[in-house]
């Protein structure tokens, strides 16, 4: 009388674990709406030729203090205190993706045999410093705001030939999409002012 019994109950088991295992597969599912949207940085174009001294220009990835070196968008309040906009990421650490915009701003301007990065086996004449000084929502304003200070090095001297902060504020929205914009936006009219300045 026990062997038939025996199946059953082997039966009602891989039943009650294969029902298990879909429970856990579809909340699985359910999880993966809270995942942070990725935004992007772009490169501008359509600013005009911006010449050239006829150099070789090195970019090296920017500086940045740790709050800025990641790929968070950042809020900052009125007592300085810096926050994470839930929701939202960069496509990568923001220093990444500013060295990456920068150099394809200086392709877009028409200089594309003469900027590179380091250690793509080409002799440089100049190397562009750069520093994050801000890349956050300031609260208090509701602007976008990025600072960017400059240096461009001569290879060969190792000497500052010039230094220049550049800085750009955008209106800015309060939601992911909106931050993320408006911080594109004022990146963007950085990149152009220094493209030009190092021209």
């Amino acid at each position: 009388m026990t062997m038939p019994i025996l199946p059953s109950l082997l039966r009602g088991r891989l039943r009650a674990l294969s029902l298990a295992v879909a429970g856990s597969l579809l909340l699985a599912g359910c999880g993966g709406g809270s995942a942070p949207t990725t935004y992007d940085l772009s490169a501008p174009r359509d600013f005009g030729r911006i010449g050239g001294g006829g150099g070789v220009l090195i970019v090296a990835q920017p500086t940045a203090v740790q709050a800025l070196d990641s790929d968070r968008l950042i809020v900052k309040d009125s007592s300085g205190a810096l926050s994470f906009l839930g929701g939202a990421q960069w496509a990568d650490r923001v220093p990444n993706l500013v060295q990456t915009r920068l150099i394809q701003t200086f392709e877009n301007g028409s200089r594309i045999a003469a900027v590179g990065r380091p250690g793509e086996r080409i002799v440089p004449d100049f190397q562009l410093n750069t520093d994050i000084r801000a890349f956050n929502i300031d609260a208090a304003s509701g602007q976008a705001v990025v600072e960017i200070t400059a240096k461009l090095i001569g290879d060969r001297s190792g000497k500052v030939q010039r230094a220049k902060l550049f800085s750009a504020r955008v209106p800015a929205g309060s939601e992911g999409a909106g931050a993320a914009q408006a911080l594109d936006q004022a990146l963007s009219q950085v990149l152009i002012q220094i493209a030009r300045w190092a021209r």
